[in-house]
């Protein structure tokens, strides 16, 4: 891949957090303290639940290793702007999905290199995770997702002015490079693009489907309403695909791994859209 791997993908995938970043305020990190249920039982259920379930699934669909672990890596991925966007079109609880993209985006430079590393191990053997170590992920991630997303959040805290006025050209910017990079990696499996995105695709539909609907079951449970539930729901269901496809491609050199985040990618609008056309035949819920 060259230039792409060692340049174009990781610039893009930091101008994408920088982005979020610009989008984001203190009080996005603040509104955790005052309302930790909803957001717990949100986190609880992307960070711990999602990785489980995808686990399962690898575990008992026969895969080549390579897919499992693309799997794995979108499982790991956090949220993305899209969910909060679709969350408002869901009539669901903005504040909530946007805290929930916040902190869980922060948290991924823990959170990715322990499921990654776990998932490598598990599904290519320990003799090929050998190269593979928690602390390398975790600098990766650090300086591809948390680095980019820190700085947007200060520059939004220092230049507000300029912040709230390029964010929209941003996420229009990003926008298209979540696109290119989507693009390039289906492009670099084009030769097995009908058998392995016929292999990923499924079972990255079943987790997205399933994912979803356990996080509104246990929404429902432990959340404090259906916009609550909403949330949760499209948060679990929307993963940032673009991180999941660099993780894959920076790491362990691309092909097959990042086929199911692509797959994913495509799939969570569809099930996502949906979900909301379905919701919202339902009166509104304050």
């Amino acid at each position: 891949m060259g230039i792409v791997t060692d340049v174009v993908l990781p610039v893009a995938l930091a101008f994408i957090m920088f982005a979020l970043g610009l989008g984001l305020t203190f009080d996005d990190f603040a509104r955790v303290a005052t309302r930790p249920r909803d957001f717990i039982v949100g986190a609880l259920s992307q960070i711990l639940l999602l990785p489980v379930v995808a686990f399962l699934l690898v575990s008992v669909w026969p895969l080549p290793p390579e897919l499992a672990l693309g799997v794995m890596i979108i499982a790991a991925a956090p949220g993305g702007v899209t969910s909060n966007l679709l969350t408002s079109f869901a009539r669901g609880d903005v504040a909530l999905s946007i805290s929930l993209t916040a902190v869980i985006s922060l948290l991924s430079v823990i959170t990715i290199p322990i499921v990654v590393v776990f998932a490598f191990t598990r599904l290519m053997g320990s003799e090929a995770s050998e190269g593979v170590s928690v602390a390398g992920t975790a600098i990766s991630v650090f300086v591809i997702v948390t680095v980019p997303v820190l700085l947007g959040l200060l520059v939004r805290r220092l230049a507000a002015g300029f912040a709230v006025g390029f964010e929209p050209l941003a996420r229009k910017i990003s926008a298209v490079l979540f696109v290119l990079v989507l693009a390039g990696a289906i492009l670099q499996e084009r030769a097995n693009i009908v058998k392995y995105f016929a292999q990923a695709g499924l079972v990255t539909l079943v987790l997205n489907v399933v994912m979803m609907g356990l996080a509104y079951l246990i929404a429902r449970a432990f959340a404090s309403g259906l916009r609550q539930r909403v949330a949760i729901a499209l948060e679990c269901g929307l993963q940032n695909g673009t991180l999941a496809i660099a993780v894959a491609t920076l790491l362990f050199g691309g092909g097959l791994a990042t086929v199911p985040a692509a797959t994913y990618s495509l799939i969570m609008f569809a099930t996502a859209l949906i979900f909301i056309a379905l919701l919202r035949r339902r009166p509104a819920t304050p």
